[in-house]
């Protein structure tokens, strides 16, 4: 989608847009407009949208009104991103190309401005590449946003937002690929395309490498695939010289199978999906990349595919991490930990950093216990918890702190190694999270985020359509922003 900015409508767009506040329609608007907007109960809630024709300087005009909530709502922001969102739902596939979105009366501020047009613009996003009988009407036709009016500072507002629009869109196309496209050598590929010319270093692991430096956790995972599994760094250095960067790991499991202890058939295609760790990581550190973040930051990728065939892991095998401590294998799908226990390892060995976040679709416990909103956060630092926790609210990416200590480490006990790759029935996600706390170094600040639940939708929502959510993005470049930028 093209985004463009005048001080006047263009003669070729024949829909026309606003914002509404809640409560406010504008008194230069059309009697027609009022007392129709009126008789249809538009009030200007966030994400409503009323429309109608106009006749404006001899041009019959469609003309759509979007409501962006109460302007002094704590989540205006999210509002506005509803409000950009309806527009493109609604005039998506309409068969208009052009939309002039006119906020010369609106008030908003150049922020708002761009607001309106990351939810507009996430909400266009959709992956055709595959569907070759899709019909005419069904097209995406909006290709292109003029906004009229806005504020001298607004376009250079966009610019910035438009990075973070770039990286969410990246991170949907990762998780929405199939698993013949994007495996771990394709995802490599596809992130060296698109990080060239961007100033970021690309560091990658292959098997060789990874069994040097005694990755067993890991290459045990993808050791029953035909795809090489890889670790894939991505450095970007934008803060001061020496600074110890912080660092994001992604759980990278390109499908997931279960392995031998196979998962159900039945929904089984939603495992392309348990990339979304990686997926997010990726898309973060290109946004950060793009917009020239002022931090050091480093991104990593542990990529494997869980397959079974007669060289797979086995239930009872034992692995040793790269870390050294040696884990009992009881179910192969609990694997995604295993991947994160040496990716988590070698990101503290290699790049030493000041404070690690994990992202990872590592339980199906913790959509029990928070649905769809919210992601869950177990963390050994209070304040990089509430860090968390104040990007998530600023950011739209939810997150929800669960608990973590001694009364669950034991739980992963085992009688033979250092420790299981699972816990027994009760608190599956804090297990997995107590494991993964056993590869942390001490002194380091470290929080893991179980994102199951939200890298996925089963249907639409504010700003994104059925599929990949492109969550975590967000958050990461918000947790920047907010404790490593100066």
């Amino acid at each position: 989608m093209q985004i463009q900015f005048s001080q006047a409508r263009p003669q070729s767009a024949r829909l026309l847009a606003q914002t509404i506040d809640q409560g406010k329609l504008p008194s230069a608007l059309e009697k027609s407009v009022t007392e129709g907007a009126q008789a249809a109960r538009f009030k200007g809630k966030a994400g409503q949208v009323f429309e109608t024709f106009v006749e404006r300087d001899g041009d019959v005009l469609r003309l759509a009104l979007a409501g962006a909530g109460d302007k002094s709502a704590e989540d205006r922001n999210a509002n506005l991103e509803k409000a950009g969102a309806a527009l493109a739902s609604k005039y998506q596939s309409s068969g208009e190309t052009e939309l002039a979105l006119d906020v010369s009366e609106s008030g908003l501020s150049a922020a708002e401005v761009a607001h309106v047009l990351l939810g507009l613009r996430l909400r266009n996003w959709r992956h055709d590449v595959y569907r070759t009988k899709i019909k005419d009407d069904q097209k995406i036709s909006l290709e292109t946003v003029t906004v009229v009016g806005a504020p001298d500072d607004a376009e250079a507002a966009w610019t910035e937002t438009a990075h973070l629009a770039t990286g969410v869109e990246f991170t949907r196309e990762l998780v929405t690929e199939p698993p013949n496209v994007i495996y771990p050598e394709s995802f490599v590929a596809r992130c060296q395309a698109r990080f060239e010319g961007t100033g970021a270093e690309l560091i990658v692991l292959d098997e060789a490498a990874m069994e040097k430096l005694g990755m067993g956790a890991l290459l045990g995972v993808g050791q029953g695939s035909r795809k090489a599994s890889q670790m894939l760094a991505i450095r970007w250095n934008g803060g001061a010289a020496g600074d110890a960067p912080v660092a994001f790991v992604g759980k990278g499991v390109t499908f997931d199978t279960g392995g031998i202890s196979l998962k159900p058939g039945p929904g089984m295609e939603d495992m392309k999906f348990d990339m979304g760790g990686a997926g997010a990581v990726a898309g973060a550190m290109l946004t950060l990349a793009l917009r020239k973040a002022k931090a050091n930051v480093v991104g990593v990728c542990g990529l494997v595919e869980n397959m079974p065939d007669g060289n797979a892991q086995r239930p009872a095998d034992v692995v040793t991490s790269m870390s050294g401590q040696t884990i009992e294998i009881l179910n192969t799908d609990a694997e995604g930990r295993l991947v994160l226990a040496d990716a988590l390892h070698w990101t503290q060995q290699e790049f030493q950093p000041s404070r690690i976040v994990d992202f990872a679709t590592l339980t199906g416990a913790i959509i029990i216990a928070l649905g769809n909103e919210h992601c869950g956060v177990f963390s050994n630092d209070n304040t990089l918890a509430e860090d968390l926790e104040k990007a998530g609210r600023t950011s739209g990416d939810k997150t929800w702190r669960m608990p973590i200590g001694p009364a669950y480490d034991k739980l992963i006990d085992s009688p033979i190694a250092d420790m299981k790759n699972m816990g027994n029935k009760g608190a599956g996600s804090i297990t997995a999270a107590q494991f993964l706390h056993r590869f942390i170094a001490d002194g380091t600040p470290w929080a893991h985020c179980d994102i199951a639940g939200t890298v996925w939708a089963d249907k639409p929502g504010a700003t994104w359509g059925k599929g990949a959510t492109g969550f975590g993005v967000r958050l990461i470049n918000q947790l920047v922003a907010d404790t490593a930028e100066s």
